[in-house]
């Protein structure tokens, strides 16, 4: 008996000191307030429960066990609230609240008011005044299993989209509250004349301390701690209880050796456990440090995006009309120029085509890095394209003295789905950098289909443009398709160009589910740059 009169103090002390501390915590949160609700109702039930034991005659034992009632009908649903708040789904069930709120009420009238909760008395076991359930008692007892169940359901389906701390958080309280319920339910036992003593009262008051702690700290890490140091403890007291139960001096030896050994294994268990949860939690920290610093950096990446759209639009508008005077000087529209200024508009308009180009490599970028960047399929021949392309480029070519040959396929190539525009930009990049970086010799373009065996599918169309240029070097190669990167070579041999043209032409080629990639075998022995496109 004493066993039970010390449960219900220790269970009554701690739901109100516990209660109490999480509520005044955060007065303003509802979490809070439904905890502090349970924890008191678990306290009333306690208190009941004590003077219950201690009831000298039936009438007492009757008044002490309906008051304990009285809060054992509220336990269930201000659990379920707290459990509906803590995973902000109050809205979402409060057809269930409103269910539960009305009947507790009326369970609390049959409790005080008629003989159906509670009918009378009678000796069980070692105890003197068991109640006798009526027939509302049974309904409660479904409605308590019904949001109990509940209440799991829903934290377990919480913890399957939940991750990090809030999962643990979630996963602590369901097997918390599991704890408890294996343990008060056997309260219910001899109400149904099984012969089960209510032996698991002390699990409420541990279950009540961990989700305190829970919602104080939010982190639920050194939960781990303070149960492994309770388990410990407890199994210290019971092997230290053991020894006085020795009948020889052989068992005082081997079981005090058995407290010694076991003494020294939890203060070792202990300490790798703190050790683990130091590590987890710097590691925590190091992960909210590094996604503070990825969502600042992020902001500043759309900053730059946003900065290089809005000049870029700024910029085109004024190229677009100098592109257009300029033409319009050169073809006399404004009437006849000297001979001795020809050349220097010539040159501005050169310059100026290099800003439009520029300016609209800069569109492409922002456009592509938002997300925005459209492409329009359409069968179309790659031959025709690269035809125009080296006939646009062919007298730049014969400027510089250089060779620009296109090696056509023996038979004329099926027409593929792609985006005809965004294509022509890219093989005009590379050939365009193949004569930047190409002081003799010349440039070669392939295409072709490779030969593949019968039955082979997903055929690739290959691209090859060559040049007998510069050549790059192996780290060259590797950063030759990002942005604002240009090689040594390229900077000597050519001031122009801000390294943006080969960074577009692989974004494009890669929103043609395709490869684009370079090899060179070294400085001063040109350069190769394939594409391979899928042929649909």
């Amino acid at each position: 008996m004493l066993f039970y009169l010390i449960s219900s103090i220790v269970n009554t002390v701690t739901s109100i000191i516990l209660g109490t501390f999480v509520y005044f915590q955060n007065r303003r949160s509802n979490t809070n307030k439904y905890f502090g609700l349970f924890a008191f109702s678990v306290a009333f039930w306690s208190t009941g429960y004590f003077f219950w034991h201690l009831a000298p005659e039936q009438n007492a034992a009757l008044f002490w066990l309906r008051m304990l009632m009285a809060g054992a009908v509220f336990v269930p649903i201000f659990y379920f609230h707290f459990i509906a708040s803590l995973l902000d789904l109050t809205k979402k069930i409060k057809s269930f609240l409103w269910f539960g709120y009305i009947s507790a009420f009326i369970f609390l009238f049959f409790n005080f008011f008629t003989p159906y909760f509670i009918k009378s008395t009678s000796p069980k076991l070692f105890f003197p005044f068991w109640p006798e359930p009526g027939i509302v008692f049974h309904i409660f007892l479904l409605i308590f299993f019904l949001y109990t169940f509940y209440s799991w359901y829903l934290l377990l389906s919480a913890s399957k989209k939940a991750t990090g701390i809030l999962k643990d958080q979630i996963l602590y309280v369901f097997w918390g509250t599991f704890i408890a319920f294996l343990g008060g339910s056997t309260n219910y036992f001899l109400w149904y004349n099984i012969p089960v003593p209510p032996a698991g009262n002390w699990s409420v008051a541990i279950y009540i301390g961990m989700i305190a702690y829970a919602i104080v700290r939010k982190k639920l890490f050194n939960i781990k701690i303070v149960l492994t140091e309770l388990l410990v403890g407890i199994i210290i007291i019971l092997l230290f209880i053991n020894i006085f139960t020795s009948q020889s001096s052989f068992e005082y030896i081997w079981k005090g050796s058995l407290l010694f050994a076991f003494i020294i294994f939890g203060y070792l268990l202990i300490k790798s456990v703190i050790n683990e949860i130091r590590r987890r939690q710097e590691m925590e920290e190091l992960t909210d440090e590094l996604k503070g610093a990825y969502a600042e950096l992020k902001k500043l990446d759309n900053a730059k995006s946003e900065f290089i759209s809005i000049a870029s639009h700024q910029l085109r508008a004024p190229l677009t009309a100098i592109k257009g005077y300029i033409s319009m000087i050169l073809d006399k529209t404004y009437g006849e120029i000297p001979e001795s200024i020809i050349k220097a508009v010539t040159n501005m308009g050169l310059s100026n085509e290099r800003l439009i180009k520029l300016v609209n490599d800069l569109l492409s970028i922002s456009r592509i890095e938002a997300g925005r960047m459209e492409i329009k399929m359409e069968n179309i021949s790659v031959e025709d394209i690269i035809a125009s392309v080296v006939d646009e480029l062919k007298n730049i070519v014969k400027e510089k003295g250089l060779y620009l040959k296109f090696e056509k396929p023996k038979t004329a190539l099926p027409k593929i789905l792609i985006d005809g525009d965004k294509m022509r930009q890219v093989i005009l990049n590379l050939i365009d950098n193949a004569i930047k970086y190409t002081s003799n010799g010349g440039i070669t373009i392939k295409l072709e289909i490779p030969a593949l065996p019968a039955g082979r599918e997903n055929l690739k169309l290959e691209i090859a443009v060559s040049d007998t240029g510069e050549g790059m070097t192996r780290e060259e190669i590797s950063k030759v398709f990002r942005s604002f990167t240009r090689g040594s070579a390229g900077r000597k041999l050519s001031a122009e160009g801000a390294g943006l043209g080969l960074y577009i032409a692989k974004k494009f080629i890669e929103m043609h589910n395709g490869k684009i990639w370079a090899e060179s075998k070294g400085r001063g022995k040109g350069s190769v740059f394939y594409i391979k496109l899928p042929v649909r």
